[in-house]
């Protein structure tokens, strides 16, 4: 009996079909959701969450939901009537009383979103991530905007008219998210943070004198120092040494790369402007390569392949960021790195660019770079990762595989949108 060889192309054939499928089986076999909702009762809502009860849940409001300290208004404000009245009025406060976040012109206002304000169908940890950001609202006198979907579209339409097609044609409900988290801050100014992230510390706290300490970047010997006040607070959540390749095997486009599910800004600054100015020339690029438009199909797959993280998401806030602080500092950006100072915040010009502990404490042993436990004085914010927008693509899933086993398939597309 004669037995068939298999050449090495056909054996990398069957090597890859096993391996996708297996990867199929794996995503079928294990939900998407760790979390799964519980429904609660009004009562059980007030008695488990009582902040979360009285500002979102039961809030009558338009647009959203909302929190002013009664102490910044006086007695000729009118109340407003709809979310993105009551956002400029308290922006307006808060630069007039001075209530801003230590160090900084960062206004003490908190924003979030998501898709309804149904709590008693939110998960657990929705709930508690919530209930806990605004236990720390109350006890550092800020204001908080919970924002729905028409909400954001009133704001968009008043302050942003030229781009609101643009923001409704994106392709992906993560990327119309990615967007209005840099255009809220960018008008009203405050602290954005997803749902599905815990406050490790007070929000005034998140600055120290020692955050604000001169630095020098051991390669270019250049000493950073401003004694201006920070504007715009960003956290790493890709920290490896550009020499090696475990950046991109993790699925990250740079060996520093920022993270965007917590960020604080005061309003109108450079970096928000250069995140919309380079958002806005692609779409422009892409729908002059199509007919004028973003929204025929070879546009829609031509944004699809560049993916939420590379157009909106954590890549287009580390382009724009490294973009300007390179055109007014100099900064070389891998001087960035925690990896070699023990994870030292560093201020350049008014943007702090908080260590991978900051926003990204508590990471396991495989892909740690330098992250900290949950419980280190350096770490701000926890984020929990619920994963509501993942969805399935076999190639971006084999592709993660592969990067990550094998060491190969570095450009391939990383999004499941």
């Amino acid at each position: 009996m004669r037995v068939a060889c298999l050449s090495p192309r056909q054996y990398q054939r069957r090597i890859f079909v096993v391996l996708l499928i297996s990867a199929c089986l794996f995503w079928f076999f294990v939900p998407l959701r760790k979390h799964e909702p519980r429904p609660l009762s009004p009562i059980q809502i007030q008695q488990r969450y009582p902040l979360l009860s009285r500002h979102v849940h039961s809030f009558n409001g338009t647009g959203g939901a909302w929190y002013i300290p009664p102490h910044w208004l006086s007695s000729s404000d009118v109340h407003p009537e709809n979310i993105v009245d009551a956002a400029l009025l308290a922006s307006q406060a808060a630069n007039t009383k001075g209530r801003m976040m230590d160090h900084s012109t960062i206004p003490l206002i908190m924003h979030q979103t998501w898709k309804d304000r149904h709590v008693d169908t939110w998960t657990d940890l929705l709930r508690n991530s919530v209930e806990k950001w605004l236990t720390y609202v109350v006890a550092d006198d800020m204001a908080y905007f919970f924002w729905e979907d028409d909400g954001i579209m009133s704001f968009l339409e008043e302050f942003e008219p030229e781009f609101t097609q643009d923001f409704i044609n994106l392709p992906a409900n993560v990327e119309r998210t990615d967007v209005f988290r840099i255009l809220v801050v960018k008008w009203f100014g405050g602290i954005y943070a997803d749902v599905d992230t815990q406050p490790l510390r007070q929000p005034t706290s998140w600055i120290t004198p020692t955050d604000l300490a001169p630095w020098t970047d051991p390669v270019t010997d250049t000493t950073f120092t401003s004694n201006s006040p920070v504007s715009l607070i960003l956290g790493i959540e890709a920290d490896c040494s550009p020499m090696s390749n475990d950046y991109w095997r993790m699925g990250y486009t740079y060996p520093i790369q920022l993270t965007q599910w917590a960020l604080a800004s005061s309003t109108g600054h450079p970096v928000l402007l250069r995140f919309m100015d380079i958002l806005t020339r692609r779409l422009a690029n892409v729908a002059n390569e199509n007919g004028g438009t973003i929204t025929s199909p070879a546009a829609v797959e031509q944004l699809r392949l560049l993916g939420p993280l590379t157009l909106t998401g954590p890549v287009a806030v580390t382009d724009a960021t490294q973009d300007w602080l390179e055109e007014q500092t100099g900064l070389r950006w891998n001087a960035l790195t925690g990896l070699h100072d023990g994870g030292r915040t560093k201020l350049v010009e008014d943007v702090l660019i908080l260590p991978i502990t900051a926003f990204s404490p508590g990471r396991g042993r495989y892909g740690n770079m330098g992250s900290m436990p949950v419980t280190h004085p350096a770490a701000r914010v926890w984020h929990r990762a619920q994963g509501s927008w993942r969805s399935f693509n076999p190639k971006a899933e084999y592709g993660k595989f592969c990067r990550t086993f094998f060491g190969m398939c570095r450009d391939w597309s990383k999004g499941s949108d």
